[in-house]
């Protein structure tokens, strides 16, 4: 048995950090960012779409998508975004459904794959467990500035942009608190990593 696990949580709770450890463990990852970098490369259909859709400024001048420009544009206008999300989705799980074929052939027992709007977009229905990251939100506020060079103003809009953590808490399978130290998070991350390996060998 093989399980798929969403990986998902508020914007800089660290969610790339409990996807490594989780891969240290045994875990094949999916980063669907990284997809999503993937369908918007020179050449590709993605992003001749959002080039045709937000115009030549979300272009750099190598050609590539500047996503800090993109990002600008649509985290003041949700429509927008929305518009972005109906564009890049698609191709972003047709990419995923190959990996996860990739994976199963290979037999790997557990999945994880990272999402930041799992919820917002539907993806937990490819799933088959969901783990929520949290931090409180002061520190979630500082990772967004420093990790984004954002200020106060923009980091809380961005913040906005998603639906609250504490719906996707609500949602969850498991939490991992990612408020304390590297150690803490860990520990959380090594008793779900168990709790999922126990389901893998009784499946």
């Amino acid at each position: 048995m093989m399980l798929v696990v969403g990986l998902t949580g508020g914007i800089a709770t660290g969610k790339s950090t409990v996807g490594k450890m989780f891969t240290r463990l045994g875990a094949r990852r999916i980063d669907t960012d990284c997809l999503a970098r993937q369908a918007v490369e020179p050449g590709q259909p993605g992003l001749a779409a959002v080039t045709a859709r937000f115009g030549g400024e979300v272009l750099a001048a190598d050609g590539r998508l500047d996503r800090k420009a993109l990002g600008k544009i649509v985290f003041r206008d949700a429509g927008l975004r929305g518009e972005l999300e109906a564009i890049l989705h698609p191709i972003i799980r047709k990419i995923f459904r190959e990996e996860v074929r990739a994976a199963e052939a290979a037999g790997d027992c557990i999945v994880i794959v990272e999402v930041p709007l799992l919820f917002e977009t539907g993806f937990q229905k490819e799933t088959d467990r969901v783990v929520v990251v949290t931090a409180d939100q002061k520190t979630q506020l500082l990772r967004l500035m420093q990790r984004d060079g954002l200020d106060t103003e923009e980091a809380l809009r961005r913040m906005a942009a998603q639906m609250p953590l504490s719906e996707k808490v609500a949602r969850a399978d498991y939490v991992i608190d990612n408020s304390g130290s590297l150690a803490e998070t860990a520990k959380q991350v090594e008793t779900v990593w168990q709790i999922l390996q126990r389901e893998c060998d009784n499946g």
